[in-house]
């Protein structure tokens, strides 16, 4: 197996980016990889070995950068040769911590749309409290959607539920403002009736305030609502440590007890990181196609490296297909 890596895409890259290809080549001996970026930046830091191939360039897309113009127009970005290498079969798959509109348009003009799905979705893991966690699609790739955007959604996010994260009937869930079948918008309302019909496990309509307590396995939406609940779990994580921290630092007392407890915060924060559970899979590409979180450190690029390489093993993108055509 090969998996193309944008070395040059992220806050902290190429560093934390190949100490991540690192430990995956530790972890894993049956993948190999092809680094896209600059020869020059990356060497001294990549241990050498016969599994890895540096394609050398200094050309990068940035975060100002118009998705679209930058990949048509940039092609020997580190991004858009990484993802060249999955359309000629040199590699199976691709991941990124750069500019994410960059990468979804990279994703649908060089590795391509598989037949049948209208429009591909940006699916994060999110944490659950009890650490199984749920698949949240669409975060970002469209901001609006048609009743049947949503069903392809549901079936992609059924595929992997089932296919990667191992869960025999994952449930899948409708997020409206209600549980009621005639509760939202005309949106939901004409996705639910195409949803409780599907050949898979449809439980229903679901609420936000229910996601982080694993009420579904699957949840789908649209790229705008979904996106805006993406930045809320991130934005209310990141406050709450703050608020904490505030708390247990003001007086010698509560320092102390932080002391004591130390063990136990640092084990709540990684439930609550979702870069823990991988990247963030852009579904309904003819390859797996993963964005890394930018701000990505080692760590969560490797469990983004694992997570493509579970995609890869699992054939997803073959079996959304099949699913697809099965379905008419």
């Amino acid at each position: 197996m090969k998996i193309a890596i944008d070395a040059m895409g992220g806050d902290h890259a190429p560093a934390e980016v190949i100490k991540g290809v690192s430990k995956a080549m530790e972890a894993f001996p049956d993948v190999q990889f092809i680094i896209a970026g600059d020869q020059e930046q990356i060497q001294p830091l990549l241990q050498v070995s016969d599994r890895v191939q540096i394609l050398h360039t200094t050309e990068v897309i940035s975060s100002d950068d118009e998705p679209v113009r930058a990949v048509r127009r940039k092609k020997d970005a580190s991004m858009v040769l990484a993802a060249n290498e999955v359309k000629e079969g040199r590699a199976d798959a691709c991941i990124s911590a750069g500019n994410t509109g960059a990468l979804m348009a990279a994703g649908l003009f060089v590795v391509g749309r598989i037949s049948g799905i209208d429009r591909p979705a940006l699916a994060p893991t999110l944490p659950t409290v009890d650490g199984k966690g749920f698949l949240l699609l669409d975060v970002g790739a469209n901001a609006d959607a048609k009743p049947e955007h949503l069903y392809q959604y549901a079936l992609m996010g059924h595929v992997y539920a089932k296919e990667v994260r191992g869960i025999d009937k994952p449930r899948i869930g409708l997020l409206n403002i209600g549980t009621e079948e005639q509760k939202g918008n005309e949106l939901t309302k004409a996705a639910f009736a195409l949803l409780k019909d599907a050949p898979f496990h449809f439980i229903g309509n679901v609420e936000a305030r229910d996601l982080l307590d694993g009420v579904a396995d699957v949840v789908v939406t649209d790229g705008f609502t979904g996106n805006s609940v993406l930045k809320s779990v991130e934005g209310t994580a990141l406050s709450l440590f703050k608020m904490l921290k505030a708390s247990l630092t003001g007086s010698t007392k509560s320092k102390l007890a932080a002391l004591f407890l130390k063990n136990e915060f640092k084990q709540l924060k990684n439930k609550l990181d979702y870069s823990e559970y991988g990247g963030a899979g852009l579904f309904g590409l003819n390859a797996p196609v993963v964005k890394a979180h930018g701000s990505s450190d080692a760590t969560a690029f490797f469990h983004a490296i694992r997570q493509t390489r579970d995609m890869v093993q699992k054939d997803v993108p073959s079996i959304i297909r099949q699913s697809i055509e099965e379905q008419g």
